[in-house]
């Protein structure tokens, strides 16, 4: 039976009191008597369940008469009308999610005058061989018919008896993964209407007014509250110096500045690499002969980060993995007063194939050639231990590597040698995946992805950027409840 808010415990009453209520209260009351009496006489107990909202609806029991009173009250309205049948009113705390079970005693007189047995009393019983009663030993569950009877193995040790139930499970579980880890990427753009992005289902370009704030909102909701922003530049304002990246009216600053406002703690992090602006499509400045410049580069990173810090963003984080940009920047923020500005180094980016998908969003692909020039080699490994010390000793304050899963090893390396804080990167390739996987049907896409996030974590990543961190966030709050 659901009790919501509360149980009056009825006294002795061979008929309904006399009592200035309603015809269809009357009525309520006497088939409600007479459904308790039969079920009272069955089970004996009741089992009641506590509800988010109040409300007047309450059950009782006791000697052989059963009354139900509907009030639509408060626990004090019940209380005002109680002495009017003979009853006690015995409040149950709302918002309960646990069932409780009452027993719901037979009395001759008011609650207030029952008789309790001490506990001395009680122990006396069992000293005197007198237990109560309680189930019995549950039987031994049968194999199927056909198995073979065998002496056990001797084994001590048995890893199983610890995962038998979900509760063991649970209590030994090493990782665990929730929304305050997650980081959502979104894209922003300069129209007013979100655009699909055709090559990762279910992200979108946002409108940088509307669109930006209603997802910020979503992620919010279940508890994500840690974004970074990328932007889709118009073509013709990009060049091949990539000056629109330091524009404090462009786009990102923007953003910025409409984030901060609507939502004052959320924590926004930046891109910094010119990309986006450049008109070659690479992360740096292109001489003639096709070679990445590293120094005039870093000139622009450092402009660029200080006009994100200057609009409000928490953490700049450079992907362009130009030598030198880390100190480089620290030294810049500090020297415009942004000294509280964190900044994340993509330590160990890798020359992958999975940003595919990521560049098509923000066609950022190169004009010419590729980024291996600058971006790592994937066969390496040790040289993640030599952009660990680099980015450590120039001031990053945490150490990202990208792509995740195909390089979770690289995670466990910097985990092992550095004490910063370590960033994972779940990757526009390894989104789509997973994503094309569910919809032909070859794998559940909760239990994939929150996988894929736990083994993430595991590996020793401390925050991860993902797209799938709104519908994993609602995913492990339903868990939860």
């Amino acid at each position: 039976l659901s009790c919501v808010g509360s149980v009056v415990a009825l006294a002795s009453a061979p008929s309904p009191p006399a009592s200035p209520i309603s015809s269809s209260i009357l009525s309520l009351w006497t088939l409600s008597t007479r459904i308790a009496d039969l079920l009272y006489s069955k089970v004996g107990s009741w089992v009641l369940r506590g509800e988010d909202q109040m409300a007047g609806v309450t059950m009782a029991a006791g000697c052989g008469v059963s009354q139900a009173l509907s009030a639509g009250a408060s626990h004090e309205g019940l209380r005002r009308i109680a002495p009017a049948f003979g009853t006690v009113v015995v409040p149950i705390p709302s918002r309960c999610k646990v069932s409780r079970r009452v027993k719901v005693e037979a009395i001759a007189e008011p609650i207030a005058k029952s008789t309790v047995r001490t506990i001395e009393e009680c122990e006396a019983d069992v000293v005197a061989g007198n237990a109560p009663a309680a189930p019995p030993v549950p039987a031994k569950p049968k194999a199927p018919e056909g198995t073979p009877r065998i002496s056990p193995l001797v084994m001590p040790a048995r890893p199983r008896r610890n995962r038998r139930s979900a509760a063991l499970r649970a209590a030994f579980q090493e990782t665990t993964v929730s929304p305050a880890n997650f980081i959502l990427p979104l894209f922003v753009h300069e129209g007013e209407q979100n655009a699909p992005i055709g090559a990762m289902p279910g992200c979108q370009r946002l409108g940088w007014r509307h669109g930006l704030i209603d997802e910020v909102y979503k992620a919010r909701d279940v508890g994500v509250n840690n974004v970074v922003l990328f932007p889709k530049v118009p073509d013709a304002l990009k060049s091949s110096t990539g000056d629109e990246a330091y524009n404090p009216d462009g786009l990102v600053p923007r953003c910025i500045r409409l984030l901060k406002d609507k939502f004052p703690d959320l924590v926004i992090y930046t891109d910094v690499a010119l990309d986006p602006y450049s008109s070659d499509g690479h992360d740096g400045i292109v001489r003639e002969d096709g070679v990445i410049m590293n120094d005039e580069t870093v000139h622009q990173l450092c402009k660029q980060a200080v006009a994100q810090a200057q609009a409000g963003a928490d953490v700049v984080s450079p992907s362009d993995m130009m030598d030198g940009r880390v100190g480089a920047i620290r030294n810049a923020l500090d020297l415009a007063g942004y000294h509280d500005v964190s900044i994340m180094a993509y330590t160990a980016k890798y020359a992958s194939a999975f940003y595919g998908p990521f560049r098509e969003a923000l066609d950022s692909n190169p004009r010419f050639g590729d980024k291996k020039t600058y971006q790592m080699n994937p066969a390496n490994y040790r040289e993640a231990l030599i952009e660990t010390r680099l980015d450590e000793a120039e001031g990053a304050d945490i150490l990202m590597v990208k792509p995740a899963m195909p390089y979770l090893d690289v995670i466990r390396l910097l985990r092992d040698n550095t004490a910063l804080p370590i960033s994972a990167y779940q990757v526009s390739g390894e989104y789509s995946m997973i994503k094309a996987a569910a919809a032909a049907g070859m794998l559940d896409e909760k239990k994939a992805v929150l996988e894929s996030l736990l083994s993430i974590r595991r590996a020793g990543a401390d925050v991860i950027l993902t797209y799938f961190a709104i519908p994993a966030a609602q995913w492990l709050c339903a868990e939860r409840i």
